[in-house]
């Protein structure tokens, strides 16, 4: 058993607070063992995490009262709460047949997420998940072959729930009020693998094959601001006001002018309403929101994928001192109309001067082979929710209403043309072709040198483009939605596709150092170049009409790496 104990006693104060945030942690885990009988075992792990911290507020509000400018810093206590039991059974069947039992469970509880910087104590929300497992494993010996089945089920289900249904408020670089627009979400996955593997030798032959089967299904609800969000942005010319709140004016009998923040904005409109200003009224004086945003349509969604591979491979030992080995995999998957996912390997090792009743300093190690990446059901589940039609944005400029929600009569004529997400028909499963040859020696002062060389070609690896940017040349920016569109409306089309390539070379060299009975050294250098034109499925080129200037260093074009330790 353990426990783990710590609060906020060495911790300084934030400077954007005015107290110190309060911060208290205690972890209990725990593990526990034994038989149950003669042919059966049990295991049990558990752990409960209390972790209270202080969300620190630092923004400018309005006083509902006075109307005054006022700041606001403070420190709400988010309470977390996370649980993980899980209890595994090993039973012995009989003399060449065991089983084995696991499950898993795990449970997180946070209240009043997302308060924090500019955000206030009503844009709080409750978040939790709770995860399950549950695995059964089989070993089967039948005569010289090794037969194992592995089955495993996995259930996450998290909920995010807004503290409040009102709408937001987002007053830019001041604060966000009102309710999270996270709304009421909810995402429930299952997921499902069944893997059954044969081993066995014969003769210089070890022989491998088998099949993985997997499923995933993914019911998602994501009402994302189906409550709306009112933002003022201030930062334009008005009239400027004196201290009772009149206009200003000049020598030239003209108001005088001047910019106004966005909280200014924000404190004429709830002055001049209460005044019964009209809203035409209130806007001359510099009040009304600049913008009013909302998500309407169907927030439920069900996805479903299903992938199987099926493999072979030899481990043949040609020689005392050469061992080649031989495999073939296939691989396909649901929701992409990909077939051809074949993936030889290839590999050997040989130790020149190795014999039986001698053992060579030098091994030379080679091999090549293609490996695939699946289509993430994620990317499925967006190309559904964003099309279109299942979910609408509506946005209005300059709304006269707030603080009430218009009626959907109203948001018709200002649907905007917002991002669409679509899945290429040519659409298949990057891989990459893999090629690599280690050197290794055994040098004197127990010490082992090995020079890897790895070079890595990838091939159909996802990215997108906006397939409805406007044809060069035809683009305005100073006017919205201009130019000429292919697909004959504006707005992006935003297109998942797998026509990106990959390039890695890699030199790594290895040392290690048996200096003493007590004493180990070890180190690696790897030095790496790695090209691409794309970096995953949400790179997008620069220019959609023109892909020159696409192809440079990748995200892991890290060119230099050491590492030295010991023991």
């Amino acid at each position: 058993a353990q426990w783990n104990f710590a609060n906020d006693f060495w911790n300084t104060r934030n400077p954007y607070s005015p107290e110190k945030a309060y911060f208290l942690l205690n972890e209990f885990e725990g593990n526990a063992g034994g038989p149950l009988s003669r042919e059966s075992s049990f295991t049990v792990d558990a752990q409960r995490n209390m972790v209270d911290n202080g969300s620190i507020t630092n923004a400018v509000i309005v006083d509902q009262k006075t109307l005054a400018l006022q700041s606001f810093a403070g420190v709400l206590v988010t309470p977390g709460r996370y649980t993980n039991i899980c209890p595994r059974v090993d039973y012995q069947v009989g003399e060449n047949n065991t089983l084995m039992f696991r499950y898993g469970i795990t449970h997180s509880d946070v209240r009043d997420n997302g308060i924090g910087g500019f955000n206030l104590i009503s844009r709080g929300y409750h978040s939790q998940f709770t995860n399950q497992t549950v695995q059964a494993a089989e070993t089967l010996l039948v005569g010289h072959a090794v037969n194992e089945t592995h089955f495993q089920y996995y259930r996450s289900a998290s909920e995010a729930i807004a503290n409040s249904a009102d709408p937001a408020v987002q007053v830019l670089q001041s604060f966000t009020g009102g309710g999270n627009t996270v709304g009421r979400a909810f995402d429930t996955q299952n997921n499902f693998e069944l893997q059954n593997y044969t081993s066995m030798v014969k003769g210089p032959h070890s022989w491998r094959f088998g099949v993985r089967l997997r499923g995933q299904t993914d019911n998602s609800i994501s009402p994302q601001n189906f409550n709306g969000t009112f933002t003022f942005g201030g930062g334009q010319l008005e009239p400027v006001l004196d201290a009772q709140n009149q206009i200003v004016f000049g020598p030239d009998a003209k108001p005088e002018l001047a910019l106004i923040t966005s909280i200014e904005c924000y404190r004429r409109t709830l002055l001049f309403q209460r005044l019964n200003y009209t809203p035409l009224q209130i806007r001359a004086l510099g009040g009304g929101a600049t913008q009013f945003s909302q998500n309407a349509g169907i927030a439920a969604l069900d996805v479903h994928q299903m992938d199987a591979g099926i493999f072979a491979g030899d481990e043949w030992r040609a020689r005392p001192n050469l061992t080649v080995n031989l495999g073939l995999r296939y691989e396909t998957q649901s929701n992409i109309h990909d077939r051809r996912d074949i993936a030889p390997r290839i590999a050997l090792a040989w130790a020149p001067g190795s014999t039986g009743q001698k053992r060579g300093k030098t091994v030379l190690r080679a091999g090549f082979g293609a490996f695939y990446d699946r289509f993430a059901l994620s990317n499925t589940l967006a190309a559904q929710r964003y099309n279109g039609v299942v979910q609408r944005q509506y946005v209005v400029n300059d709304p006269d209403f707030y603080p009430n929600l218009p009626t959907p009569t109203v948001l018709v004529g200002y649907q905007s043309s917002q991002v669409i997400q679509e899945m290429s028909s040519r659409l298949r499963a990057p891989y990459i072709l893999q090629s690599a040859i280690t050197l290794e020696r055994q040098l004197p002062a127990n010490t082992t040198l090995a020079i890897t060389y790895t070079n890595t070609h990838g091939l159909h690896t996802f990215r997108s483009e906006d397939i409805n940017a406007p044809l060069p040349g035809t683009y305005n920016p100073d006017v919205q939605n201009s130019g000429v569109f292919p697909l004959g409306h504006p707005g992006a089309v935003d297109l998942m596709e797998s026509s990106g390539v990959y390039n890695q070379n890699q030199l790594v060299s290895n040392l290690n150092a048996k200096v003493s009975s007590g004493l180990t050294l070890f180190g690696f250098y790897v030095f790496n170049r790695a090209r691409s034109n794309t970096d995953g499925i949400g790179t997008f080129p620069a220019n959609p009409y023109n892909f020159a200037g696409e192809y440079g260093p990748a995200s892991t074009d890290v060119h230099h790496r050491v590492t030295v330790g010991g023991s």
